[in-house]
């Protein structure tokens, strides 16, 4: 059954420990260090039948197997026949609190904040739900092969605190925050601009480089911060170097001009937020589908990033990210599944509403590049990229194995494939969490799909 954070029950033994030293047998896919742009296959490496050795919680070696079976003799091989391992997924944008408002029906951004996300939020004022949600959450991200996320927690500093005590007993590599909101949302949901500061403040130091976890000032998006709020939140990221900022940007365009009408000093909806000195290279913005260019322009210029979220873009009729642009800009980008707008956990999914998305603006998400926005991709979008995105040696042993015969369908399609890009392209858009058949830590097995039997 799935694990459950106060007894860490998993699905299925944990076979290894951190401190051993075990190899994994699969076919193997990752993006190396070098630029993995549309049509680039110099910026992968596949091994048809691959070795993974993982010490420590780290990757100690990655090749062929056969060299490395003689290289390693001796050390436990865990073998996954008819499967493709490919380093853990990393979702840029998430929200902690909105997991039971998915699928809700008929609205665009504005009324969806108030009709779902607001009456959800409210959930989280009590502990109990708090906590039960954490571990519903954590749960669906590692049964979609989420092994890394930037999430959303609730005004409630409570529930971060609650995300991150679960995360840390996972040895999870995820950066949170609280959201800060002092305006223009239901009255028991607002903080001040002096709580939020205190309350975030007392998070980023008792979280913010533990282990693997990592804090991000979380304004909600301009609207519902004040120009004080907005001017505390910059002054915690002077004061704490190395947090990040996350919140939204140019999602839809009712949200834009209602941003004008706030701010009609700001020349754009990125200089809003600039203003109040939160664009830096640790920024996330999620959305950015309405930027000009001189916004893109800024962005590459700090090294901030964009969150794609083709789903709940897709849902909320809200338009369509123009990821060519972006990129010729020189903008990082990764990739976020923006529950609860957003339709679905799995990574997979999400990539087959990018690659739909950008069908629309005459645009072809190379399968290849596609993995890399959802790996090593977002990897870089967090400043993570030395420790997490793909299975280069040194970097921490985060990875899913996905089972290439996991329905029928995939079985049959994947039959056809002549390469690993189509393998790629047939299981980002036939796939989801059934595909997923375990999911790895720093080494230590966090998921295994019943379904997918034993090792």
């Amino acid at each position: 059954m799935p694990y459950s954070v106060g007894e860490f029950v998993l699905n299925g033994p944990l076979s290894v420990t951190m401190s051993e030293r075990h190899a994994y047998r699969a076919s193997i896919f990752h993006c190396t260090q070098g630029a993995a742009t549309s049509g680039d296959h110099d910026g992968h490496a596949y091994h048809a039948d691959g070795l993974l050795v993982v010490e420590g919680g780290r990757v100690l070696a990655l090749g062929e197997a056969g060299p490395l079976l003689k290289r390693f003799a001796g050390t436990p091989v865990t073998h996954f026949p008819d499967a493709l391992l490919v380093p853990g997924f990393v979702d840029t944008h998430i929200h902690l609190p909105q997991s039971d408002v998915i699928a809700s029906h008929g609205e665009q951004l504005l009324e969806w904040l108030s009709t779902y996300t607001f009456p959800a939020e409210r959930r989280f004022a009590d502990p109990h739900h708090a906590a039960e949600q954490v571990d519903f959450f954590l749960d669906q991200l590692l049964r979609n092969g989420t092994t890394a996320a930037m999430v959303f927690g609730s005004v409630h500093p409570q529930s971060v605190d609650r995300l991150f005590v679960a995360a840390e007993l996972l040895g999870m590599c995820l950066v949170a925050g609280k959201v800060l909101m002092d305006r223009h949302a239901p009255a028991e949901l607002l903080d001040t601009p002096q709580r939020a500061y205190d309350e975030s403040r007392a998070l980023i130091e008792q979280w913010h480089g533990r282990g693997r976890l990592r804090y991000a000032v979380t304004p909600r998006f301009a609207p519902t911060s004040s120009p004080q709020q907005l001017d505390l939140a910059g002054r915690l990221l002077r004061e704490y170097g190395s947090v990040y900022l996350q919140t939204h940007l140019s999602e839809s365009r009712e949200e834009l001009a209602w941003v004008g009408e706030l701010f009609p000093e700001r020349r754009s909806y990125l200089d809003v937020y600039d203003a109040h000195g939160l664009v830096g290279a640790r920024s996330v913005f999620a959305h950015g589908i309405h930027l000009e260019n001189a916004e893109c322009n800024r962005l590459a210029e700090v090294g901030a990033a964009v969150a794609f979220c083709p789903s709940s873009n897709l849902f909320l009729g809200s338009g369509l990210l123009d990821l060519q642009c972006l990129e010729s800009l020189g903008v990082t980008v990764g990739v976020g599944t923006d529950v609860g707008a957003g339709t679905s956990f799995s990574q997979l999914r999400t990539l087959a509403d990018a690659y739909k998305v950008l069908q629309l603006q005459g645009q072809s998400l190379d399968p290849v590049h596609a993995f890399y926005l959802a790996t090593l991709g977002g990897a870089k979008a967090l400043h993570l990229e030395d420790q997490i995105g793909n299975l280069a040696p040194g970097k921490f042993a985060d990875f899913c194995v996905l089972d290439l015969r996991a329905t029928p369908l995939i079985a049959r399609r994947l039959a056809q494939a002549r390469s690993i890009s189509e393998t790629l392209f047939a299981l980002m858009i036939l796939g989801d969490e059934q595909v997923v058949a375990a999911t790895y830590i720093a080494g230590i097995c966090r998921y295994r799909n019943p379904a997918a039997g034993p090792d």
